[in-house]
């Protein structure tokens, strides 16, 4: 509390105040309020006790009332630290750090020797990477109380500046900043210090990041002996020897490492740069993965590693002996090990040989996988053959099922042997469920991974394989009440709460696709929307590192994680669902309708009724939704009752849990910007990305925008379908533009995609051609055919005829299948065509899952 309102206050509210600040920190809120109110009551106008007010109302969750309480305090103590301190507090709470920096910085002028402001700006500042602001706060902490005071001789102070300085780039001046913190220590760390140890090893990789290596590399020499992270020393003096050249101590640093860790491949790799092995001496590498696979018997790196680089007979050998041996130890991934080699045919082709004649009987049999060969039979037991046996029939189950070796007849065939002599074998019963996913047979998928689960109900993995495939199938309670079984029973929301607060992305990203496939907008937006307020949650997370990491000492993983941070949203989960949430703002962007959560579920079958169905069917929709909020509310109301909040905190209930208000904006386009624009800035080598910003600019009539997403497509895929499509719908875009544009934009629009396509171009000459040229590929003609019905949209049913050819396409791919079905429905094609089209593809495909009617 500042001098000038502890003179407002007598002792008795001077005391009082002293418990509003101990009530807020050891998160007594109502306590606080109350002690708050007995000031406010005799000192109606005394700011800092408002401000405390605040801060407290604002931990409650009352963010609007604490600004309004804290803005007033400021009228009655404009020169009080602790009010601007509190106001920044409170614009940092909702992310506006900019006026929370302010905020701190006019607190700082009132109060310049605040620690706790000074820490606050400090951290605040690197939230916002500003180094150099930064830098000037963490120099000002260090010298703030003098040099003899005690945070001169912080080493977290020392490090926080050298931590400041290096990410700024001003590496010298960071590595000057630690050597000066180790000249004034008086007495040598003891050899346990964790810190002392850390901050070393931090100083080398500075030295090392200046680019000399050299010196680095004595600095490492003269730590070594008792820095006690042994294995980051070694790894970092090997690659130090190995870029000096020095290639003779860098093998030997290599060695050292490998007989610690034998199935580390960058150890390998790195001893092959130093003994100048290329990668055409496939004669010395065998040499050398064949010592380590002596030394190391156990180890499998060494073994697995030459059939990368072993080409024919060489391959066979090496090859046969490799998955005899783990096939003889019935390893379950042995096929996940190995079939990154598919790549290459030839070895696949081989790989297929020797496992097939392992299942035929006529192999010549290994003792251990050495090269000593035994008669059939020797020495293994009925037990060993019959686990080899089953690990071959598993492994070539697998193989077939793989897209790069697919015959998924043979798969089954393979798969059910196996589940006849084990038929309690959990990994026999969840390859069984992939072959049935790659068939298309969402159904009989998700209902042999739950016989798999109910196999070992204990095993969490295969309950959320289960689960996975149940949310493939549109199962989403099922899914649900399968998670429920490994999580708190306790949690408000249910399982769906508890995997929410559980950041389990992976589930709500597929619980919000599988409503998207059923048209339940808001209930999938709602789920994307999660999974971005989990990536906002990382952000914010930081903010407790940016202190402890300091405090432990942990340097180095801390700068990892700020760099990670910092490409935080490259995550495939957040591109995956941000993708989504987009294609979704398109839609309501498109039919207005469907921002009327009554019309969400009904996969645009309103268009087939008369309008006096429509309302019939939207009231009645309207109405399952109510009482389906009715019950939710209830069951989120017993929750409360029976648990009280999990951990004695009360958590606010959800006043959207189906997502109404977010389908209903008034914005659509607008609020897709939240997801495309981080999307753009940390995916741009995303095509989808870029495909759908493309319909998200020309929407809001963005051109220049729009083009340049469709140039970044191109440049990722030249030849991909739908850049063909975007391409002709923006040059007739530009051709119908109601208004004209200015002068500059569309001569900057026409020099930029006037060589992809000229403003004369016959646009109907132009796709005839592309369609000639790509008419064996389903995916292409069907491209050509949106595109044809842009440009001309008197050739509905011939394009709708079309669509149904390119099902005899010899290379036509399920997913093709699906992708004209779409097509179908996005043009709201004609039944007769709908009805021909799925009849047809259900005759190529009859286990597919989406060409079923109800009665399959």
């Amino acid at each position: 509390m500042s001098q000038q309102q502890q003179m407002q206050l007598g002792s008795k509210e001077r005391s009082l105040f002293k418990q509003v600040v101990e009530h807020y920190e050891a998160k007594h809120f109502k306590k606080g309020i109350k002690a708050a109110n007995q000031i406010l009551n005799k000192n109606p106008n005394h700011g800092d006790t408002q401000a405390m007010k605040a801060l407290i109302m604002n931990a409650q969750g009352n963010s609007d009332e604490a600004f309004v309480l804290c803005k007033a305090a400021l009228k009655n103590a404009m020169k009080s630290h602790v009010c601007w301190h509190v106001y920044g507090v409170l614009w940092r709470c909702v992310k506006n750090y900019e006026e929370a920096s302010k905020a701190y910085k006019f607190a700082l002028k009132l109060e310049p020797d605040s620690q706790q402001i000074l820490r606050d700006l400090a951290i605040l500042q690197m939230q916002m990477r500003d180094y150099e602001g930064y830098i000037k706060s963490r120099r000002m902490i260090l010298q703030s109380s003098g040099p003899r005071g005690k945070n001169s001789n912080s080493r977290q102070n020392w490090t926080g500046l050298a931590v400041a300085q290096h990410l700024a780039g001003d590496l010298y001046d960071a590595e000057k900043t630690l050597t000066t913190f180790e000249e004034t220590l008086r007495n040598p760390p003891s050899k346990s210090d964790n810190e002392h140890s850390e901050a070393v090893l931090y100083k080398n990789t500075i030295i090392a990041e200046m680019g000399e290596t050299e010196r680095a590399l004595d600095h490492l020499d003269a730590v070594f002996k008792h820095n006690l992270d042994r294995t980051a020393v070694m790894e970092m003096r090997a690659q130090y020897l190995l870029q000096l050249g020095r290639n003779q101590e860098a093998e030997k640093a290599y060695r050292a490492l490998l007989d610690r860790n034998a199935d580390y491949r960058m150890y390998y790799e790195g001893l092959r740069k130093a003994l100048n092995l290329e990668d055409s001496d496939i004669e010395s590498l065998k040499i050398l993965y064949d010592e380590w696979a002596r030394k190391s018997p156990r180890s499998d790196t060494p073994k697995r590693v030459p059939l990368d680089f072993l080409e024919g007979e060489e391959f066979r050998k090496a090859a046969d002996q490799y998955l005899q041996q783990m096939l003889h130890k019935g390893v379950p991934s042995t096929f996940a090990n190995i079939k990154s080699l598919y790549s290459n045919s030839a070895k696949r082709d081989t790989i297929q040989e020797l496992v097939e004649s392992y299942l035929d009987g006529t192999y010549a049999p290994l003792m251990n996988g050495s090269s000593e060969e035994q008669t059939k039979g020797e020495k293994a037991s009925a037990t060993e053959k019959s686990l080899f046996d089953m690990a071959v029939l598993y492994f070539l189950a697998q193989h077939y099922n793989y897209h790069r070796s697919q015959d998924l007849a043979r798969a089954m065939e393979l798969i059910d042997r196996a589940i006849e002599a084990q038929p309690e074998e959990v990994n026999f019963h969840m390859t069984k469920a992939r072959i049935w996913k790659h068939r298309g047979n969402s159904r009989k998928a998700s209902e042999t991974m739950e016989k798999a689960r109910s196999l070992d109900e204990k095993d969490r993995y295969i309950n959320t394989k289960a689960a996975k495939y149940q949310l493939r199938n549109s199962e989403n309670d099922a899914a649900a009440a399968n998670m429920g079984k490994f999580t708190r029973k306790e949690a408000v929301g249910g399982p769906l709460g508890d995997l929410i607060e559980m950041q389990c992305m992976w589930y709500i990203t597929e619980d919000g696709e599988a409503y998207l496939r059923q048209g339940k907008l808001g209930l999938a937006l709602k789920r994307f929307m999660s999974v971005n307020d989990i990536f906002d949650t990382w952000q914010e997370d930081q903010f407790d590192f940016h202190t402890f990491s300091l405090r432990k000492g942990q340097i180095r993983a801390y700068i990892d994680m700020v760099k990670w941070q910092d490409h935080l949203r490259e995550h495939p989960f957040f591109s995956r669902a941000a993708i989504s949430a987009v294609q979704i703002y398109i839609r309501l962007f498109d039919d207005p309708h469907l921002r009327d959560e009554s019309f969400n579920g009904m996969n645009g079958s309103l268009d087939k009724m008369s309008p006096g169905e429509a309302k019939k069917a939207q009231k009645k929709a309207r109405k399952a939704r109510e009482k389906q909020e009715q019950a939710d509310h209830e069951k989120v109301d017993a929750k409360k009752t029976a648990g009280g909040g999990a951990d004695g905190d009360s958590k606010k209930a959800d006043k959207d849990p189906r997502g109404a208000k977010l389908v209903s904006t008034a914005e659509p386009l607008l609020d897709a910007m939240k997801f495309l624009t981080p999307l753009l800035e940390f995916s741009p080598k995303n095509i989808a990305a870029q495909q759908v910003g493309f319909e998200v600019f020309l929407r809001r009539k963005k051109y220049m925008l729009a083009l340049r997403c469709l140039h970044a497509a191109r440049s990722i895929d030249p030849n991909h379908f739908t850049n063909h499509e975007q391409a002709i719908r923006f040059r007739q875009t530009l051709k119908s533009v109601a208004e004209p544009l200015p002068s500059k934009i569309s001569e900057a629009l026409e020099a930029e995609f006037s060589p992809l396509i000229s403003p004369n171009a016959d646009l109907l000459e132009l796709n005839s051609d592309y369609l000639s040229k790509n008419s064996e590929s389903a995916a292409h003609v069907q491209a050509s055919l949106r595109a044809r019905q842009v440009i001309d949209p008197t050739t509905a049913d011939e394009n709708q005829k079309d669509v149904m050819r390119t099902l005899a396409l010899p290379s036509v791919s399920l997913e093709d299948a699906i992708r004209g079905l779409d097509l179908l429905n996005d043009w709201k094609a004609q039944s007769r065509y709908r009805e021909d089209y799925i009849a047809a593809a259900h005759e190529r495909w009859p286990e597919a899952t989406v060409f079923m009617n109800k009665h399959d």
